[in-house]
Parts: structure tokens; sequence; C-alpha cells
């Protein structure tokens, strides 16, 4: 299986940082990772981590201006691309058919393709524009993931709240994961 993971420049690094360290214990899939300027800025703010990190946690990164990469062409069969986090900016862009950098343009092939394509969008509250955007990449096909805590498994640190939004990525993708209980009552 291989995995395309686009980081855009939105608040929650931490979800991206969680779900690539978990990606890469599961040794079940090739991990690709593309990240934004801006991510980059967000993430050693947010998190401490540099791209070096990230760049550690996958089998290939690229740069966000790489539009000539193999996972820009239909051609390049990758399984699956998550956008975590996903900005209002990028979730514009794809809706409207802008693939001006490669996270816009892979995430454009997964739809033509009809690709599982993940969106974590991180904003709130949500505009009217934005809401309309989501809801036409929904029907595209696109499986839109907002990064909402489950209050009732009683996560106690941000940590965990970042693991259970990897999980419910993983779940998406079908990867096995302990990241999260199962509720119980």
């Amino acid at each position: 299986m291989e995995i395309v993971v686009g980081i855009s420049g939105a608040s929650g690094s931490i979800l991206a940082i969680k779900l690539l360290e978990n990606l890469s214990k599961t040794k079940t899939a090739e991990i690709r990772a593309i990240v934004s300027k801006d991510a980059e800025n967000i993430m050693k703010y947010e998190t401490g981590y540099g791209v070096e990190y990230v760049r550690d946690l996958v089998d290939r990164l690229y740069p966000n201006d790489d539009l000539s990469a193999d996972i820009a062409s239909g051609t390049h069969k990758f399984d699956a691309m998550v956008i975590v986090p996903c900005s209002m900016s990028t979730v514009a862009k794809i809706a409207c058919g802008i693939a001006d950098n490669l996270i816009t343009r892979t995430a454009a092939v997964a739809l033509k393709e009809r690709r599982k394509l993940i969106l974590v969008p991180r904003e709130t509250p949500l505009s009217t524009i934005a809401l309309k955007r989501l809801y036409e990449l929904s029907s595209a096909g696109a499986i839109i993931l907002p990064p909402m805590p489950a209050f009732y498994l009683k996560q106690s640190t941000l940590e965990e709240v970042a693991e259970y939004i990897a999980g419910k990525i993983l779940d998406q993708l079908g990867i096995e994961h302990r990241l999260y209980r199962p509720y119980a009552p």
C-alpha cells in the first residue's frame, strides 16, 4: 500500500506527526509526504519538530513546488492520500480544481482516479463558503474527517486527542492500530 500524506499550512501539525509516527510503525505501507513551506514553519512553532523529523518517518519527502513528481501523475498508482492538517485554502483550491502545488495536484489526481482522499480540515467556526467546498469535495468522493475529540473516551492530554484523530485516519485507511480503545460504557 502506498500512502501520500500532505501537510498544509494550518494549525494542527501534531496530527500529521502522530499519523506519520504510527504509519511508520506499521510496516504495511510505503509513505510519501509533502510538506508546504507554511506547514514547516507552523510545525516548528507548534511541535518543535522540523521537516527533518518528517523525513525520518517517511520513505520519500517531496517539496511542495515539485509538480513534476511521480505522484503528480495519474499513471503513478498510490492507494490513498491524506491531507492533515488541511487548510481552508487547500480545501478551496482542491474544490475549485486549482492544482498549483504538489499537494493540490496530488489531491486532484486522487479525485480523478477515484482513489481514497482523506481531508482533515482545520478551522473553526466554518464559514458557509468552507462548508460548501467541503460538501462539494465529499460529493466528489473525498472523506472529510474533522479533528474532533471523542469526549466519551475521557482524553486528558493533547497527545491523546492527536492519537485518537490519527487512529480515526488509520481506520479510514484500513490499517489496524491501538491508538484508542473502542467505546465501552
